[in-house]
């Protein structure tokens, strides 16, 4: 039976159905990517099953007794929670316990105390306070008594991903949880969500989260649900194919309601009774003849400034706020094609360092020297600032009635929205009604439309569907000027990147030459070099450790005797734990005894768990 199952449901708005008797079901363990372009529904979807909204019609339905979390783009709150309270708020099984026990532990009640442990045995909730501390700091999470109302969206997205992450619930449904992360809480979180036994649905437009961490994809598609088995990789190709036959069905229709509408145009009236069958069959046919055979794409060839030879020079540039380094003695010259990426932990500085580059902010010491013929095209995360009661193009007009192509061609501002995905029949809408990745969409639009030739874009991929950051990829894969990119996207980073600024913090800068995925492997390299050291207590270059680990994966006689012994250790610690669950069930009235007792447990059961941990990691070389 599955965990999830939607039968025959459909959703629409106004006169626009988003999807229509699809019918979808999630197996238990399985981990699921719902795709497709902005504007599809996908949001939609995820709320109808995630029982947030009502089905038009159909239904959604549970397997019984399974517990559900649901992330939202935009979590809901309560305004006036502390971070703290929000964290905790929900009620669920583990957390009862917890409170319990520590209810025992203040009453000094035996019988309490008895009861209590035997729930935080039955529900393993001993692991639950480090297990919670972990999740607090790699999602972020600071000043845990600050008010909801003073966080920032990108902090509430982090609050609610921990929140969810804390209740533990067996079936996990997110919608884009890589948004407002940085890179290094995004790939724990993907370990995270890959070595849980958890049922998980989500969107996301992160394509290497995809392959790690789905295997299964389900693409929106014209309010119909198709369905690949495999990762994103697989999904390409197999929807390559699928586009392929439909062309072809498409082609093999119109040719025969071509021969079909000669004969309905030759039959005599009276005899139109005869052949009512056939006339039926006609009009089907027509509606499949009239389909889209190729789907639109978003097409991005626009005019680039002339870029002269002095473009930016940052001259031993500084900047600090309430004490805090931000950037520090930071000098670089710019040079014509950079392609910078910057990476970097939130909050550490990089929108800082943006605005400092484009004037917005003037450093503390130092100068910045902008070139007189740079244009800068700057995407900001803060959106886009017009009024929402403004209809699409005329934001467009305001900027520019025409706009000229990369060819020297000028058209119209409509036919420049066409381009973009918003066809003539969209561009009257009010921008208010647009989704998330339309109104990103529609950000990067203005700003490509005065011909920039020193692009900075700060997380320009959320929101954007992949059909999208593909062709974005390409166009900046070409773009003649200058590009500076901060972004959680790695795949979107490697592609366009062949350096980086790494913000390490306290306003150090370093520039490394090379791409993300490359200075992960350096970092990994340094990894092994100073657990090198750690072990053997002698010099060992980068290197060297490199080429041992590429020639055998057996482990090391260090390595060996801790794995012989692992076992030992580890079966007396969990002797020892259930030995003070004992004196502490038999403390009485002690209430200083009972508090030592309890955290000893606690401590012996964090030895426990990386004891257990380290054990794993040997067993895998074995």
């Amino acid at each position: 039976m599955n965990f999830l199952s939607a039968e025959n449901i459909s959703k629409s708005f106004t006169e626009r159905w988003l999807f229509k008797n699809i019918t979808v079901g999630i197996a238990e363990g399985q981990k699921v990517a719902l795709v497709g372009i902005n504007g599809s529904g996908k949001s939609t979807l995820l709320k109808v099953l995630a029982g947030k909204i009502m089905p038009d019609n159909g239904t959604v339905t549970f397997r019984k007794g399974t517990t559900v979390g649901f992330l939202d783009q935009e979590p809901d709150l309560n305004p006036e929670h502390t971070v703290y309270e929000a964290l905790f708020s929900a009620e669920s099984d583990t957390i009862k316990a917890v409170k319990a026990y520590e209810i025992a532990i203040e009453s000094g009640d035996g019988d309490l105390m008895q009861t209590a442990m035997e729930r935080m045995d039955e529900l393993n909730a001993w692991d639950y306070d480090s297990r919670v501390k972990e999740i607090i700091a790699k999602t972020g999470l600071q000043h845990l008594d600050q008010k909801i109302a003073t966080l920032s969206g990108g902090q509430k997205k982090r609050v609610a991903l921990a929140q969810l992450l804390i209740e533990d619930p067996q079936f996990i449904i997110m919608d884009e949880p890589t948004n407002h992360l940085d890179l290094e809480t995004i790939e724990w979180m993907e370990t995270y969500l890959t070595q849980k036994n958890k049922t998980l649905l989500l969107v996301t437009h992160d394509r290497y989260f995809l392959d790690a961490v789905v295997d299964q994809i389900l693409e929106l598609e014209d309010g119909a649900i198709f369905k690949y088995d495999g990762d994103y990789s697989y999904f390409l190709e197999k929807k390559a194919e699928r586009e392929q036959i439909k062309d072809a069905e498409i082609e093999k229709a119109r040719n025969t309601m071509r021969k079909e509408l000669d004969w309905i145009r030759r039959q005599p009236k009276a005899r139109g009774t005869k052949a009512k069958y056939r006339v039926d069959a006609f009009y089907v046919l027509k509606e499949k003849a009239e389909q889209r055979k190729i789907q639109q794409k978003l097409e991005l060839n626009l005019k680039t400034s002339r870029l002269g030879g002095k473009i930016i020079e940052a001259d031993k540039i500084s900047k600090s706020y309430a004490g805090k380094d931000i950037v520090k003695d930071f000098s670089y010259v710019f040079k014509k094609k950079d392609r910078i990426g910057i990476i970097g932990k939130n909050g550490v500085g990089k929108t800082t360092f943006l605005n400092m580059l484009t004037g917005i902010t003037a450093p503390d010491t130092g100068r910045v020297d902008k070139g007189q013929t740079v244009t800068f095209g700057y995407f900001s995360q803060m959106g886009l600032d017009i009024d929402g009661n403004q209809r699409i193009i005329e934001v467009v007009k305001e900027i520019a009635e025409f706009i000229e192509t990369g060819d020297g061609v000028k058209i119209s501002a409509s036919q420049f929205l066409s381009l973009f995905l918003f066809p003539p029949e969209m561009q009257y809408t009010y921008v208010n009604k647009l989704s998330g990745g339309e109104k990103k969409r529609l950000q990067m639009l203005t700003i490509l439309v005065r011909n920039p030739n020193f692009l900075i874009l700060d997380e320009p991929t959320n929101d954007l569907d992949l059909v999208t950051l593909s062709v974005l990829e390409e166009f900046l894969l070409n773009f003649g000027g200058c590009l500076l990119i901060v972004s959680h996207d790695r795949y979107f980073m490697d592609k366009l990147a062949d350096h980086l600024f790494i913000f390490e913090g306290d306003g150090v800068i370093k520039d490394y030459p090379g791409n993300y995925s490359q200075y992960r492997e350096y970092l990994e390299e340094e990894e092994e070099l100073e657990k090198a050291r750690a072990e053997e207590k002698i010099p060992v270059t980068v290197a060297s450790v490199v080429a041992e680990k590429a020639e055998s994966k057996k482990l090391s006689f260090n390595e060996r005797k801790e794995y012989e012994t692992i076992e030992n250790e580890l079966a007396a610690l969990e002797a020892e734990k259930q030995s003070t669950i004992a004196l502490l069930s038999a403390g009485g009235d002690d209430h200083k005894l009972i508090a030592e007792l309890s955290k000893k447990i606690k401590e012996i059961s964090s030895e426990i768990e990386q004891k257990t941990e380290r054990w794993m990691e040997l067993a895998e070389k074995v």
